[in-house]
C-alpha cells in the first residue's frame, strides 16, 4: 500500500473534484482517493503491486483532467504570470463588445460602418468575430465541460458549455439570416451574451485564484522559512552550497543572523534561536553542543557548527507542510453533505433547463425567448459557491492552526473539536513540564550516594520516560560517567530493569516491587515523600529495596487558567497518572482538576477512556505521546504535546508544538468558528440557488423581476466571492 499526492490541473468547481474523486475510487488498485479543490491536488492510497504512478496519471486524464505529477509541498504552485495580462486584454475587448452591441440603446456615438441601423451585416459579423476571441479564451471551460459530460460527471463547465454553445450556435444562424437580408434576426443575436458569460466566469475564477492563494499563506510562509543556500565544512574548508547539495552527516555552519538550513545536532558552539514558527514560543531558545536545531530557525547571536540529520522531505518543516496539506485533503463530515448535493445538483439543473425550454415553446413563446431561459438557468445555477463553502474554510483554519503551533491531521477534527465535553490529561510531561529534578534520596544500602545515582542514572538513560532525564542531568551536572548496562527492559506502567556488572537492578513505582515479590518495608517513607509532591522511584536488586528517590516536577505555565476556562465552559477535566494518590491529588488540587485516577497503567488509561465514551462522553485525551499511545488512539480526539523534531513520529490526531495547553482552548475556539463559518457558507450557497433559479426560469417576470445570461454570470461570480470573503474572515479569529 502506497500513498501519493498528485497535483491536478483543470478542476474548477466541486462537481469537478467530486467527479474525479468518484472516478478514481472506482478504479481497481485504488484503495482510497480524496480530491482537494482548493489546493488542486488528489491524495491517493493505492496498491503498488497493481498500479504505478503513470497509471494514476492516466486515470486522471481519462476523467477529463491533467496530472501535473507529484504535488511538491515545498514548491506550491504559482499563478500563471500571463493570466493577469490576458485578463486585462479581454476586459478591454469586453468593453468594446458591449459598446458596439448596446451603445445604441443609450444613444452613444457609434461609427457608421458598425452601426446597427446603417450597416447591420458589419454589425453582426463584428460581434461574431469578437465573440470568437472569447470562445478561444474560454476554450478550457468548453473542453472540460464536454469531457465531463462524456465521462458522466457533468460539472459547472458542462452547464456553462451547453449554455454558451447553444446561444452561440443560434446567434450564428441569426447572423446568416441577417446576411441573407432578414433583418428581424438582428434582435436574435446573442454573441455579446456568449462572450460576457465567459468573461465573467473567467473573472470569477481569476478572483477565486487570488483568494485561494491567500488561504495558502500559512503553508507558503512555512515553505519559505528555509534559506536557499548554506555553508558546509569540507576537509576544514568552507563551501557554499544549495540545500539540495547538503547530505546527511555534512557539517553545516550557521553564523549570527543566519537561518538553520536542515535539521541537525550542534557539535560546536552556543547560540540563541528563534523557533517560534514551530513551538509558538517567542522567547529565544538557548542551545549548545548536543542540542537539536530545526531548519528555518534563526540564529540570534552565536557561531555554531551542526551535523545534518534530516534533509529535504524528512525535515520538520516539510513534515509540518505535509501534515497541513494531507489534513486539508481529508473530508470533514459536513463537506460530504455538500459533495453529495453537488453530485445530484448539476444533472438536475440540466434537466430543469431542458424542461423550462420545452414548456416555454409549448406556451407559445418564440424560440429566442425559450433559449434565453434555457441558457440563463444553466449559467446562474453553477454550483461553484457550494463547492467552495467547506474546503476554503477548512484550508484557512488548517493554516491558522499550523501557524499557531496546532497541527491537525484530519479536517474532521476541526469539525468535531467543538463537541468535546470531557478532556483527560496525562500528568507528567503534559500538565507538568516533565523536567524532573531529584529532590530527596533515602538510601537504605551501603553504597555511596553518588555511586548509587551513577548506577540508577546509567539504567534510566536507556528509558524514554521524563523521569530518566532527571537522572541523566544529575550525571552531567556532577561529571559522573555512564556505566555499561546490559539486558535493559522497559515494563510499561511499572518501571525498568537492567544489569550493571552482571547484577540485575529494578527501578520503578511500588507496583514493580510487588511484581518481583520484593518485601517493601518503606511504604511510610514513600507516603512522606509523596505528601511533599514527589514522584517516587524505588531502587532494588532482586532481593531487597536499596533506596527511595523523590523526584519533583513543575506544573506547566497557564495550566491553572486553562483548567479554569474549561470548567467555566462546562468541559469536564480529568487527570490520569501512574503516580500515587497523594501526588496526583496534590497537583490536581493546585490546578483545579476535581477528578483523578492515580496508579494507572497505560492499558488502564485506554480502558478509562472507553468507559467515558460508553457513558456518551465526547472525549479528548491529552498526553505526551510516550506512554499514552493506547489512550490517545482510543479517545475521540487524541492530542499530544511534542517538540518540533518529534512530529514525524507522532500518532495522535493533533500535535501541539507550542508548549502551552492554551492551544487546546484555541483549537476548540477555531473548531466552533470554522463549523459556524461553513454553515453560513452552505446557507448562502443554497439560498442563492433557491432564489436565482426560479428568477432565471421567469417565474417572477410578472413582477418585473427577470435576468439574462449576462446578469446570471455576474450573479454567479458574486455568490462565489461572498463565500470566499466569508471563509477568509476565519484568518481574523482572535486566539489566546
Amino acid at each position: 500500500m502506497k500513498k501519493i499526492v498528485l497535483a491536478i490541473d483543470g478542476m474548477t468547481c466541486s462537481a469537478c473534484s467530486n467527479g474525479l474523486e468518484k472516478y478514481l475510487n472506482k478504479q481497481n488498485g485504488i484503495i482510497e482517493a480524496n480530491v482537494n479543490l482548493v489546493l488542486a491536488n488528489a491524495t491517493i492510497i493505492y496498491d503498488e503491486n497493481i498500479l504505478e504512478q503513470s497509471k494514476l496519471d492516466e486515470f486522471v486524464k481519462q476523467a477529463g483532467f491533467k496530472s501535473l505529477g507529484e504535488f511538491k509541498e515545498i514548491n506550491l504552485e504559482k499563478k500563471n504570470k500571463n493570466e493577469k495580462s490576458k485578463f486585462i486584454i479581454f476586459t478591454i475587448l469586453a468593453i468594446i463588445l458591449m459598446y458596439i452591441s448596446m451603445g445604441h440603446m443609450v444613444n452613444l456615438p457609434i461609427p457608421d460602418f458598425l452601426n446597427l441601423s446603417i450597416n447591420p451585416i458589419n454589425y453582426a459579423v463584428c460581434l461574431f468575430l469578437l465573440s470568437i476571441l472569447f470562445i478561444i479564451y474560454g476554450f478550457d471551460i468548453l473542453k472540460n465541460g464536454y469531457k465531463n459530460l462524456i465521462h458522466k460527471t457533468p460539472n459547472m463547465d458542462t452547464l456553462v458549455g451547453i449554455g454558451v454553445l447553444s446561444s452561440f450556435i443560434y446567434s450564428i444562424f441569426s447572423m446568416i439570416m441577417v446576411i441573407k437580408g432578414n433583418l428581424e434576426y438582428l434582435h436574435n443575436l446573442y454573441f455579446e451574451s456568449t462572450a460576457i458569460v465567459i468573461y465573467f466566469i473567467k473573472l470569477g475564477r481569476y478572483l477565486d485564484g487570488i483568494s485561494k492563494d491567500r488561504t495558502k499563506d500559512a503553508i507558503s510562509k512555512l515553505v519559505k522559512l528555509t534559506p536557499n543556500k548554506a555553508t558546509i565544512k569540507v576537509n576544514g574548508e568552507e563551501k557554499q552550497v544549495t540545500l539540495d547539495e547538503i547530505h546527511k552527516g555534512n557539517i553545516v555552519i550557521c553564523r549570527p543572523g543566519e537561518k538553520i538550513a536542515v535539521d541537525g545536532e550542534i557539535i560546536e558552539g552556543t547560540a540563541h534561536f528563534d523557533e517560534s514558527f514551530i513551538t509558538g514560543e517567542s522567547k529565544p531558545a538557548n542551545k549548545t553542543v548536543g542540542d537539536k536545531v530545526v531548519a528555518g530557525s534563526i540564529n540570534y547571536d552565536g557561531y555554531i557548527e551542526y551535523k545534518a540529520e534530516r534533509i529535504g522531505k524528512e525535515s520538520t518543516i516539510s513534515e509540518v507542510v505535509r501534515l497541513v496539506v494531507e489534513a486539508s485533503n481529508t473530508k470533514a463530515p459536513i463537506a460530504k453533505i455538500a459533495d453529495k448535493v453537488s453530485g445530484y445538483f448539476v444533472p438536475a439543473v440540466i434537466i430543469l433547463a431542458i424542461l423550462t425550454f420545452i414548456v416555454y415553446l409549448v406556451l407559445g413563446y418564440d424560440f429566442s425567448e425559450s433559449l434565453i431561459r434555457f441558457v440563463t438557468i444553466l449559467v446562474v445555477a453553477c454550483p461553484c459557491s457550494l463547492g467552495l463553502a467547506t474546503p476554503l474554510a477548512i484550508v484557512v483554519s488548517e493554516g491558522l492552526c499550523a501557524s499557531n503551533g496546532i497541527l491537525v491531521k484530519k479536517s474532521e477534527i476541526l469539525e468535531n473539536a467543538k463537541k468535546i465535553d470531557t478532556i483527560v490529561f496525562d500528568k507528567t510531561g503534559t500538565l507538568t513540564y516533565g523536567k524532573l529534578k531529584i529532590s530527596k534520596i533515602k538510601n537504605y544500602s551501603n553504597m555511596d550516594k553518588d555511586i548509587l545515582l551513577q548506577l540508577v542514572g546509567s539504567i534510566e538513560a536507556k528509558s524514554t520516560h521524563p523521569i530518566g532525564k532527571a537522572f541523566e542531568n544529575y550525571l552531567e551536572e556532577n561529571n559522573l560517567s555512564k556505566l555499561e548496562v546490559k539486558d535493559f527492559e522497559n515494563i510499561s506502567g511499572f518501571g525498568i530493569t537492567g544489569k550493571v556488572n552482571d547484577k540485575k537492578f529494578i527501578l520503578g513505582n511500588s507496583k514493580i516491587i510487588e511484581k518481583y515479590n520484593i518485601e517493601n518495608k518503606y511504604i511510610k517513607d514513600e507516603k512522606d515523600l509523596s505528601k511533599k509532591g514527589n514522584s517516587i522511584v524505588y531502587v532494588a536488586n532482586e532481593n531487597e529495596v536499596l533506596a527511595l528517590i523523590g523526584v519533583n516536577d513543575i506544573v506547566r505555565e497557564n495550566v491553572q487558567e486553562v483548567i479554569e476556562e474549561l470548567n467555566k465552559n462546562k468541559i469536564e477535566t480529568i487527570m490520569l497518572t501512574g503516580d500515587n494518590k497523594e501526588i496526583a491529588e496534590k497537583i490536581a488540587k493546585e490546578i483545579g482538576i476535581k477528578k483523578v485516577y492515580p496508579n494507572v497503567l497505560p492499558a488502564e488509561k485506554a480502558q478509562i477512556i472507553k468507559e467515558l465514551k460508553a457513558s456518551n462522553k465526547y472525549v479528548m485525551m491529552c498526553g505526551d505521546g510516550i506512554n499514552d499511545s493506547p489512550a490517545l488512539a482510543t479517545a475521540n480526539i487524541g492530542v499530544s504535546i511534542k517538540s518540533g523534531t518529534d512530529i514525524a513520529m507522532d500518532s495522535s490526531d493533533v500535535i501541539l508544538t507550542k508548549n502551552n495547553l492554551v492551544s487546546i482552548l484555541n483549537l476548540i475556539n477555531i473548531s466552533k468558528k470554522t463549523v459556524r463559518n461553513i454553515k453560513q457558507n452552505l446557507f448562502w450557497a443554497f439560498f442563492y440557488n433557491c432564489l436565482m433559479i426560479p428568477i432565471a426560469m421567469g417565474l417572477f417576470a410578472g413582477f418585473g423581476i427577470s435576468i439574462n445570461p449576462m446578469l446570471a454570470s455576474i450573479a454567479m461570480m458574486f455568490s462565489s466571492i461572498t463565500v470566499i470573503l466569508n471563509a477568509l474572515r476565519l484568518k481574523n479569529i482572535k486566539l489566546l
